[in-house]
């Protein structure tokens, strides 16, 4: 079976160097063990570590959930996870009014960036779709 590979394993290690926060985890589409490694800082750093050799898995799987297309996963996430508070991640992907609110908002005052970080995957892989395409 041919996998598609919209994530990038480059952008999971540059992301594991905050993994401590989850960022990795949310990248891959684990949104409930990101949440986790968020609040206990990579399971007090010793998930953390372990996830350094569990990211060519997490790629694959990913490779295998999400839909490929014109979008880049890889860019979306870079964009959300430095500059979310200023929607430039929402523009990307062409919501635009959204995109305005977080600018104006901080990010609708943090709460839709840690909305985006549960959902980015789906709304890539969404918006990737054949049936949404021009």
């Amino acid at each position: 079976m041919y996998l598609h590979d919209t994530h990038r394993k480059s952008i999971g290690y540059l992301l594991w160097l905050f993994g401590f926060l989850g960022s990795h985890r949310f990248y891959y589409g684990r949104p409930w063990t990101g949440t986790l490694w968020f609040f206990t800082l990579g399971l007090l750093g010793i998930g953390w570590l372990i996830d350094l050799f569990l990211i060519p898995g997490m790629d694959r799987d990913a490779d295998r959930r999400y839909q490929p297309g014109a979008l880049s996963y890889s860019v979306a996430w870079i964009l959300l996870t430095f500059f979310g508070v200023l929607g430039l991640h929402r523009f990307y992907i062409g919501k635009w009014f959204t995109g305005l609110v977080y600018l104006l908002t901080g990010g609708l005052f943090l709460v839709g960036v840690l909305f985006d970080f549960w959902t980015l995957n789906e709304q890539v892989s969404m918006r990737n779709s054949p049936s949404l395409r021009p």
